[in-house]
Formats: C-alpha cells, structure tokens, sequence
C-alpha cells in the first residue's frame, strides 16, 4: 500500500469510528461499540480472550459493574498495512483515589468493515500487579534487579 491510499482507505473510517466509540462508552452506549463490531469478534488483552459480540458485551458490561468510572481517552492513532492502531490511556476508580493504564490495541478489519479483532497491548505487570500490596513488592523487586544499570 502507498501511503497516498491511507487517506482513501475504507478502514479509516472504521477505525475513526471504533475509537471514538471507545471513548464515548458508557453503559448506554455498549450497543453502539458492540454494533461495530463483527459477529465474530475476537477481543484479547492480558487478562482474557473472548470471541463473539455476546462475549464482548458482557465483558463490557462487566467492567461497568465492577470498575468505577472507567473512562477511555484515546491519544493517538495509526493505520497500517494489516491493522489499525489506537493508543489510549484508561482511567478509573479504585480504592479511593485514580488509577491509569497507557496501552495500544490493534484492530483488525473484516472485508464489510466491521471490527474482527481488538488486541490490547499493555503492562499489566508493572500497571496493575505491581500496585498490588504484596505481589507489588516482589513484582517491583524483580524489576529492578533486572533492569540494565
């Protein structure tokens, strides 16, 4: 593909589209994002791997019952050869006081324009575990122990 192609490219749009659903989500607006997504949707992030619409909304339904105020900002995004990209910083509530996580997912693109993959691309070791009590401190240790000096 040459890079002029970019500005035509259907999946622009869908992409376009698919991150501002993301940060527009709210429980009323799962049907919007799940809309945009194809029947057999494939979501994974470092937590779990789902496949289908009715799995990708109860997943999303599930984070609004158990996540306070989860919001996301998308900071940044790119389309490639194979995928497009989002970059997205994700807020929320816990324990009293905010907490983020910075990630990327890249999305993948079925023939009619749908979303057929979002794979999420994060930390979660040093994003979540590492804030955890006392995994947080071996979590931590290790990772100084082993990082260049």
């Amino acid at each position: 593909m040459r890079f002029e192609d970019l500005a035509r490219d259907p999946r622009a749009g869908a992409l376009r589209a698919w991150g501002e659903a993301w940060q527009g989500l709210t429980p009323e607006t799962v049907p919007t994002l799940v809309g945009l997504a194809a029947a057999d949707i494939r979501f994974r992030d470092p937590f779990q791997e789902i496949r289908g619409r009715d799995a990708f909304e109860r997943m999303l339904r599930h984070m609004f019952a158990t996540v306070a105020e989860p919001r996301f900002v998308v900071t940044d995004h790119a389309l490639g050869i194979a995928a497009g990209y989002l970059r997205w910083t994700f807020s929320y509530g816990r324990g009293g006081g905010a907490r983020t996580i910075d990630g990327v997912s890249e999305i993948g693109f079925a023939p009619d324009g749908l979303v057929s993959a979002h794979v999420d691309h994060w930390d979660a070791g040093m994003q979540v575990y590492a804030r955890l009590p006392l995994l947080g401190m071996a979590i931590r240790a290790i990772a100084r122990r082993v990082a260049a000096r």
